[in-house]
């Protein structure tokens, strides 16, 4: 089979690594390709930088209004490719279908939002701040820019950075994660369409040696990552030490509260959603959720038959909600968290684990669980799972709820579910995270918004998306100017 290629200057090339991984469909074990992975791959960083330098020189001098313009035909062309690349999300990720195919929707939203740059970046300009003087404010481009993506959005995240990074007049270097590269692949396809510079944007594979690479090269000014805690830690603190930008999502324990007077039947429905969704492998997934107040059994109740009428499978096949974990170390990894919780007191009302499903006997399976009674100081109440658990807690009231949400190291975000607007104006003025929601199960923001996150959810100032990501792209410089009108009459 052959190994996956770099683009690198508008061509594709291979990797100067010899060794590689395989990536594996995660609901068959089927090898879907080989990606380079390894010391060398550093090597690749290298020229990748080369390029994406020289094609700077150029691309941040082009008028913004011109910037946008291959932003339209990428929109376009995602658009009409949306089917294709929904599918090799599914096969390389193992969401479903329709899962796949709305986190590409996401995708191009971020790329509709990054047109606006021209607006977006306007200056800000003051006439006769003292006599004879004026003083604006404009922004530049950061020069040449770079990601390191997760593997459970291949198709949505690097949107996250990718086009406002371009619309604000950068370059930039995208390194998926060595579990998910095809989708990217298929994009840069689309990519090589557009009429960019070569060398403006630029794919590089790898694992460890291509991030430190690009953390380390001093060319490189600014980084984008999501993914776990101590990775993001890591890239912030390495990023920064070595003086680059860093915005660094890292992952998530998020809560969602359960009012006596939420609609059982919707918000079950809603939370189960988002426990259960992409199997868990999101960063903004439910998962403490807190029942409040003398409806604990209805509730309780209520979700654990929203989590039974989910159905597993290959994410490719008709009417599956909940596909595979992305690896056989992860399913083993969520188990085990799933015996750690019970071995600390919690109650199991429904067991995933083990589960088979006929025809994909392979696949990283693991199916809706439900523990119950969870140890406030446990292990498994503080730990990201990163798969379809969902944790019960009852507490007695909405302040003792929020007490307990703010203990929460991550912050990523909170939900509450309720018909009283003075608890949820309560709730979301007080509760530490992010990203609030009332009446929602996944809080994800908007293009236009920034992907927000607090505490040990996120390193740095600038979150991707929206204006933020205009912030984190360009660098502000204040131009002070003095014109006497005495000066002037002269010509």
């Amino acid at each position: 089979m052959e190994v996956l290629k770099n683009y690198i200057n508008g061509s594709w090339v291979a990797s100067k690594e010899s060794g590689t991984v395989d990536v594996l469909n995660p609901a068959t074990q089927e090898v879907l390709g080989k990606v380079p992975y390894g010391k060398n791959t550093a090597a690749d960083v290298e020229s990748a930088v080369e390029s994406a330098a020289k094609a700077l020189d150029e691309w941040r001098n082009v008028p913004v209004m011109r910037r946008v313009q291959p932003l339209y035909k990428l929109k376009q062309l995602l658009e009409d490719h949306l089917d294709e690349l929904g599918r090799l999300i599914t096969l390389e990720c193992g969401k479903s279908l329709a899962e796949s195919k709305a986190e590409i929707q996401r995708g191009i939203e971020n790329v509709e939002t990054a047109c606006a740059t021209p607006m977006l970046m306007q200056s800000e300009f003051s006439e006769n701040v003292a006599s004879g003087i004026d003083e604006f404010m404009i922004r530049q481009p950061v020069g040449i820019c770079a990601c390191v993506a997760p593997f459970n959005f291949p198709g949505m995240i690097p949107f996250w950075f990718l086009p406002y990074a371009l619309a604000c007049g950068n370059s930039f270097i995208l390194k998926p994660s060595e579990k998910v590269p095809l989708t990217m692949m298929k994009v840069f396809e689309l990519i090589d369409q557009l009429d960019l510079p070569k060398g403006l944007v630029n794919l590089v594979h790898g694992g460890k040696d291509s991030v430190d690479a690009l953390l380390d090269h001093p060319q490189v000014k600014a980084i984008s990552f999501v993914g776990s805690t101590p990775v993001a830690r890591y890239i912030y603190q390495r990023g920064t030490a070595n003086g680059k930008r860093v915005q660094a999502q890292g992952g998530a324990k998020n809560p969602v509260l359960v009012m006596p007077d939420a609609d059982l039947e919707m918000t079950a429905k809603i939370i189960a959603d988002s426990v259960y969704g992409c199997a868990g492998q999101r960063c903004l997934a439910a998962s403490n959720i807190i029942t409040i107040g003398d409806k604990k059994g209805t509730i309780t109740e209520a979700l654990l038959e929203a989590a039974k009428s989910k159905t597993t499978g290959f994410g490719l096949d008709e009417g599956i909600e909940m596909g595979p974990v992305i690896t056989p170390e992860s399913k083993r990894r969520i188990e085990s968290l799933i015996a750690k919780g019970i071995g600390e007191g919690a109650n199991l009302l429904l067991d995933g684990r083990n589960a088979t499903i006929s025809g994909y006997e392979k696949g990283n399976f693991i199916k809706p669980t439900i523990l119950e009674n969870v140890a406030l100081e446990g292990e498994i109440i503080k730990t990201e799972i990163f798969g379809p658990v969902m944790s019960l807690i009852h507490m007695a009231a909405i302040d003792e709820a929020i007490d307990f949400v703010n203990r929460n190291n991550f912050g990523n975000m909170a939900c509450l579910f309720t018909t009283s607007g003075l608890n949820a104006r309560t709730f979301r003025n007080q509760a530490n995270a992010g990203n609030i929601g009332i009446n929602i199960g996944v809080a994800a923001p908007m293009a236009q918004f920034p992907f927000s996150g607090w505490n040990d959810s996120f390193f740095g100032d600038l979150h991707g998306q929206g204006r933020h990501a205009i912030e984190f792209f360009t660098q502000t410089k204040v131009v002070i100017e003095r014109w006497p009108q005495e000066w002037t009459r002269k010509f």
